[in-house]
Order: structure tokens, then C-alpha cells, then sequence
């Protein structure tokens, strides 16, 4: 898997470098290019259950995904920040091509970006319309997978992320009682020659369990789409 995950940085680091211009063009165009901030409310410690706490209060919702008919039909729903634009991932084989090294190269990279371990992309929510660089991404796992419980299969998706540390562990609980567990970690990648935070939660339900997923551009970034990722681990629900 080290070509895979070589690739699925390098493809980052190109999906990064051009959301950049496009965002900075969109943020020159709107309202004196000035970028939102992140959340006043927000605990200077975004880690602990304190700040997440208040800073799932600072943003407004947008609107749900995971239930049949809306942009991601998923095992699991919850809400997504304003202005926040879900869109489900297309999961179907490339074409076959030509059998050349650039069709090798694409079904190679299609791999990395589709896949983490035992999880697949499903849905991925882009922050760029409400200002950030970064997405909250979905992934699903097979019913009845083998892997132990919430926690466990958690650290497989950060094993499958590749260069992690610093991850800690932790359960939590929805408004609606769905519980699971969370991490917060440190992901460096070689393309950005840069570490940075990330975050995910799992939950395991009767169709297979389901990772939700922060990154982000950088950790300043991640720490600004914070809010929306709290909103959506708050208003999890799997009725």
C-alpha cells in the first residue's frame, strides 16, 4: 500500500494547491476577500469536550444528509453547517483504457482517494462555499465486518491514513443517544511536507459501521470547520 498512499498524497497536494486559487479568486470576488474566522465561542483547547461543546453551538445548520432522497444516502444522518455543499462519491470501476501506464496510474489513484483500510468514501461535504479549504468526509464498512468494536475499527482507518501520531482515543455520545468513538490525531503528509490536525468518529450500525472525517488544508483550517464537524457528530442519529 505505500505506492497507494504516495499517490493519494501527491493527489492532495494537487486537489490542495488548486482549492487554493479557486477559493482565493471566490474570496476576492465576494466581500473584500476577507476569510470568516473561526467561531468566537470556540474553546482554545478545540479538543477538549468543553470547546466542542460550545463551538457546536456557533454554527448554524444547512440542512441534513443520510436519509433516502437527500445528497448522500448513508446509514446514518445528521445535519451540515450553512452553506456546506454535500455530495455523494461515485464508488463505480474506472473505465479499463488503454492498459497504459497513465490508465495504471489513474485506477492507482482512484484506489487511494476511495479507500482507507476496511472503509470506503461514500458522501464528502465541502467547506470552500462557506470559506475553508477542506471537507467532512464519509466512509462506510461493510455489515458485519471483523474488527472488534467502535474503537478498534477506528484505528484502522488511522493506521490505513499512514504517517499518524499523537492519537487520542475517546467515546462519545449523540443528542439522540447514538454513541461510538472519536479521535483527534496528527497526519503528516510528505506532498504538503506538513503535519497537521485531523479528527473522526465512529459509529457502528446494522448496515456497517461509519466514519466521519475532518481534515482539512492545514491545521488553522481545521481548527476553523470545527463547528461543523461538532454539529454533525451532535445531530447524529441512525433512525
Amino acid at each position: 500500500m505505500t505506492v497507494g498512499r504516495a499517490v493519494r498524497g501527491t493527489a492532495l497536494a494537487q486537489w490542495a494547491l488548486l482549492a487554493g486559487v479557486l477559493t482565493g479568486c471566490s474570496d476576492s470576488a465576494g466581500d473584500g476577500g476577507e476569510k470568516p474566522s473561526a467561531s468566537a465561542g470556540r474553546s482554545a483547547d478545540a479538543g477538549s469536550e468543553a470547546g466542542a461543546e460550545s463551538s457546536a453551538d456557533a454554527v448554524k445548520s444547512g440542512g441534513s444528509v443520510g436519509a433516502a432522497g437527500s445528497a448522500c444516502a448513508l446509514p446514518v444522518t445528521f445535519e451540515t453547517a450553512e452553506k456546506w455543499r454535500p455530495e455523494a462519491v461515485e464508488t463505480g470501476a474506472p473505465d479499463g483504457g488503454s492498459g497504459s501506464e497513465e490508465d495504471e496510474l489513474a485506477a492507482e489513484l482512484a484506489e487511494g482517494l476511495l479507500h482507507q483500510g476496511p472503509f470506503t468514501a461514500a458522501c464528502e461535504i465541502d467547506a470552500k462555499p462557506a470559506g475553508n479549504i477542506g471537507f467532512i468526509r464519509v466512509w462506510t464498512g461493510e455489515a458485519g465486518a471483523k474488527g472488534g468494536d467502535a474503537e478498534a475499527l477506528l484505528k484502522k482507518f488511522v493506521a490505513a491514513e499512514g504517517d499518524t501520531s499523537k492519537a487520542r482515543y475517546r467515546a462519545f455520545s449523540s443528542d439522540s443517544g447514538v454513541s461510538g468513538a472519536e479521535v483527534e490525531y496528527l497526519y503528516t503528509s510528505e506532498a504538503l511536507e506538513e503535519t497537521k490536525k485531523e479528527r473522526a468518529f465512529l459509529t457502528v450500525t446494522p448496515k456497517g459501521p461509519v466514519v466521519v472525517h475532518l481534515g482539512g488544508l492545514d491545521t488553522e483550517e481545521h481548527e476553523e470547520m470545527l463547528p461543523a464537524y461538532e454539529l454533525a457528530r451532535r445531530t447524529l442519529s441512525t433512525g
